[in-house]
């Protein structure tokens, strides 16, 4: 239980991150000169559910990186758009794929799949690290 704890800080923080540089980047592409980043409190929570991974690796390990990959890119779709439509409901959601014509309820966005693919394994590798259970 302490080391899901531990991972759940570790990928709440390493998805803050990810969403400022992403963020950071895409005020550089606007030329925005502030270079302003955004997040919300909301993000971490959401982010170290990717602690899941941990336990969902052990059982997977022996699988090829492209199907565990897949596993986590459908999980990261499942969270996303469980607490995205939670928090909407609340008028709470601070994200909305409205614009985009690969959205599902505005809170998901299917051609973000390669994204959530990559990010997945990236989470795999930080809560696997150092683990003496794999």
């Amino acid at each position: 239980m302490k080391k899901l704890c531990k991972d759940f800080l570790k990928c709440g923080t390493l998805g803050w991150c990810l969403e400022i540089l992403v963020s950071g980047a895409e005020a550089l592409r606007r030329q925005d000169k502030t270079l302003t980043c955004h997040t919300s409190l909301w993000m971490f929570p959401i982010y170290g559910c990717a602690c899941l991974i941990g336990p969902v690796y052990r059982i997977l390990k022996h699988l090829p990186k492209a199907v565990r990959g897949l596993i986590y890119m459908t999980g990261i779709f499942s969270v996303e758009y469980a607490t995205g439509r939670f928090l909407d409901k609340k008028g709470q959601c601070p994200w909305s794929y409205q614009k985009s014509p690969w959205n599902i309820s505005h809170v998901i966005r299917l051609d973000f799949a390669p994204v959530w693919f990559l990010i997945g394994l990236l989470f795999e590798k930080a809560v696997a690290a150092n683990d003496s259970r794999t």
